[in-house]
């Protein structure tokens, strides 16, 4: 899924569907009843918090330095290395036909179109495009059909010398051709297309689109035409910075900023370059957020939950002597806070083991508690602690309907049965190789262990015993299901050093000290797990507060089934600003002890925990983060689809690292795609994601918050949430004024 903000998608398989309708398990699906509603979809959870102010009150002139996460490999979002900054520079340089609203909706863009709409359906769909008459490129050549038409032929994945990430869309156009006047586009879809306005949005000149050596190399390192308020002036590869500068040649409301300075700073190093006033805007981590909200504490906006608090960090009576040295390190700033328009969920791989059960992966859906863990995330930072009840969509947006009825919410008697019904049973007898004897697993275990000889397992077995079960496999007891934790490495010293990072939930005071260091980090790390590209700017998906306990309720007897245990392997990267990342895993863990699922964790390095573990398939558990998009019939669609057999004989998974789909999920997302009535679209879209629920090959947990640093008198900028960002009104206040005291409502 992708749309603003994040990056391009790759492109749909072309593999056509079998027509038979799997349905997943019998279950009832009360949340197919509940599109009768007046408006399912709701509002937003979060506004934008970007103090919001009119033109008159910000000075002309200035320079906002915004940090971004890296330097971006090409300026062409169509291009499968393309990332964030990739898309921040596109929205600031370039036509888009539509944008998204603060309800994550799509809305058009008055700067490049009078109008866009359906004129024919019959025989086939016609959309025909009126353009801006001032709407001109930065050469001073109109926008026209030949640039649409271009841009067509280079995404429509009829040419392979097109090195295209995605082509959703295009690929259901047959022809592109001028109106009545150079001001109208028509354009004729070969098969009807409902997310019609997902296209042209960026828009390339014809000189990047034309030609396979211009598409391929020609826009990324330079933009030498573009068409919005800024163009691209410098990309300083020694400083790590992309200067963008205002266009001479913008015909819309002048931008109000001279230049917008994109500057690479690690997330981890902010907090010091916000501070010696080196950024005016930057995303932030919690921990600095905390550090940030002594210096500007903020009102708790009417968004945040009742159990929230408003992030004002500790009581400004009793500040140490370095909290009041943030005090004054960061006067003049202050913390902007939305949810991100994207979410993490708890995937489930139903490739193989026991997860390829269905009943096994609704056993561990009903053993969670989603609400707590939103709560253990968002609370502490004073957002909404709601779960998220779609796949889909998200609180808002048109498509958006909590169908998590399918599933069923927290219901441990429910989870039990389920696991019954399956064979896996408390108390089962457990062979002796059942506890990891040499070249055996556990079941459900993925992990890749180390070739050791008899004699070196018996001498590490007594060193694990003489420093006290601190994870030593063979000396685990069988009487309790255990979570434990543990690097994935292949070095022996590693694994036999005096804290090999492996631990036991519940025993030596582990767990509670995961709880403190995770609240102490509470970071992200920038890199956001889920999207094929490994788009950067967002947390992999989770936060931890300080101090939350643990779940309360026994542990029960380990599950069994043919003599081996349920054990199942989660995966969680390793690094600093993951750590609240594992410690929501732990939790996790601790809800599925209390059914009899022994979680193993296992600690991958961050470089390959996407590429390695996810996309390979080498992990039971994980958890990983999806951006919203206001197209899910488009961009959802690969995300779950079902796993076919490609042409080698390998299996296909498009971006369904899952590997859970059914034929009825595909035919309803093939029918949502292929409506023009946008109702029973946004119906059918509701009715895929029952079925995604049902089959619980993925359960979301909640919307990720989106924490940004800014300069008090910067406006018009901070957490956007869902909107597009306004970049010719962003600026800096005119002395004495204030923002509009609606900055963190919707």
């Amino acid at each position: 899924m992708s749309h603003v903000g994040v990056g391009p998608r790759p492109g749909r398989s072309a593999v056509m569907r079998s027509a038979t309708f799997l349905i997943a398990g019998a279950l009832a699906m009360p949340a197919l009843a509940g599109c009768s509603d007046p408006d399912p979809a709701g509002k937003p959870l979060a506004g934008q918090d970007i103090a919001p102010a009119g033109r008159a009150q910000i000075a002309d002139g200035g320079t906002l330095r915004w940090a971004v996460d890296a330097l971006p490999e090409t300026l062409n979002t169509f291009q499968s290395d393309a990332d964030t900054t990739t898309n921040r520079i596109a929205q600031a340089t370039l036509p888009s036909m539509f944008r998204l609203d603060a309800s994550g909706r799509p809305e058009r863009n008055a700067n490049y179109l009078e109008s866009a709409k359906i004129v024919e359906t019959e025989p086939k769909q016609v959309v025909l495009y009126k353009l801006n008459q001032q709407a001109v490129w930065s050469d001073g050549r109109e926008i026209g059909a030949a640039d649409f038409a271009a841009q067509w032929r280079a995404l429509s994945g009829k040419d392979s010398a097109y090195w295209t990430a995605r082509n959703a869309g295009y690929d259901r156009i047959e022809k592109i051709e001028r109106g009545d006047n150079d001001l109208e586009v028509r354009v004729t879809f070969a098969r009807t297309y409902a997310d019609w306005r997902s296209l042209f949005s960026p828009l390339y000149p014809k000189e990047v689109m034309g030609t396979p050596d211009s598409f391929n190399d020609g826009a990324r390192r330079k933009l030498k035409v573009s068409a919005g308020p800024f163009t691209v002036q410098k990309i300083d590869r020694e400083a790590d910075e992309v200067t963008l500068t205002r266009n001479p040649r913008w015909w819309g409301e002048p931008a109000k900023l001279n230049e917008i300075v994109l500057r690479t700073v690690p997330r981890d190093q902010r907090a010091a370059a916000l501070a010696v006033g080196d950024l005016d805007l930057a995303e932030i981590d919690p921990a600095a957020a905390r550090r940030i909200a002594i210096a500007a504490p903020r009102p708790k906006p009417p968004t945040a939950s009742a159990g929230g608090s408003p992030l004002m960090g500790p009581d400004r009576s009793r500040l140490t002597a370095a909290q009041r040295r943030d005090q004054e390190k960061f006067r003049g700033f202050e913390v902007r806070k939305s949810l991100e328009p994207a979410y993490t969920q708890l995937a489930l791989n139903g490739a193989e083991g026991p997860l390829a059960d269905e009943r096994v992966r609704r056993g561990v859906a009903r053993a969670l508690d989603r609400e707590e863990l939103a709560k253990l995330v968002l609370s502490p930072l004073g957002l909404p602690a709601k779960p998220v009840g779609s796949h889909l969509a998200l609180s808002g947006q048109a498509a958006y309907a909590d169908n998590s009825g399918a599933i069923g919410g927290q219901d441990m008697a429910e989870a039990q049965a389920l696991l019954a019904d399956a064979g896996w049973v408390p108390g089962g007898p457990v062979k002796e190789g059942a506890k990891k004897e040499k070249g055996e697993k556990a079941a459900g275990s993925e992990g890749k262990k180390a070739e050791k000889g008899q004699k070196e397992e018996e001498a590490e077995k007594g060193q694990k015993g003489d420093r006290g079960e601190k994870g030593g496999k063979d000396s685990e007891s069988q009487s309790e299901p255990k979570s434990k934790s543990k690097s994935d490495s292949s070095s022996e010293s590693d694994s036999e050093s005096e804290d090999d990072g492996t631990y036991i939930v519940g025993e030596d005071n582990k767990a509670g000290d995961a709880d403190k260091e995770g609240g102490r980090h509470l970071a992200q790390d920038g890199k956001q797990y889920g999207n094929k590209q490994l788009q950067q700017g967002g947390a992999p998906g989770a936060y931890a507060p300080q101090g939350t306990p643990a779940p309360a309720g026994a542990a029960a007897r380990p599950l069994a089934k043919d003599g081996k245990a349920l054990t199942l392997r989660f995966v969680v990267p390793e690094g600093e600003g993951s750590q609240t990342l594992r410690t929501v895993a732990d939790r996790i863990g601790l809800m599925l002890e209390r059914i009899g699922i022994r979680t193993e964790i296992t600690k991958v390095a961050d470089e390959s925990y996407f590429k390695d573990h996810i996309a390979s398939g080498q992990y039971d558990l994980a958890l990983y983060s999806w951006p919203a998009s206001a197209y899910p019939a488009t961009d959802a669609r690969p995300i779950y689809a079902k796993p076919v057999p490609a042409a080698d004989g390998s299996l296909n998974v498009e971006q369904n690292y899952t590997r859970v789909g059914t034929d009825q999920v595909d035919q309803l997302f093939d029918q949502a795609i292929g409506t023009l009535d946008e109702s029973e679209s946004r119906s059918l879209i509701r009715k895929a994601d029952s079925r995604i629920w049902a089959a619980a090959g993925s359960i979301p947990l909640f919307q990720r918050p989106q924490l940004t640093a800014a300069r008090t008198s910067v406006a018009n900028a901070g957490a956007f949430g869902f909107g597009t960002p306004v970049y010719e009104d962003m600026g800096f206040l005119k002395k004495g004024m204030k923002p509009s005291p609606s900055a963190s409502t919707n």
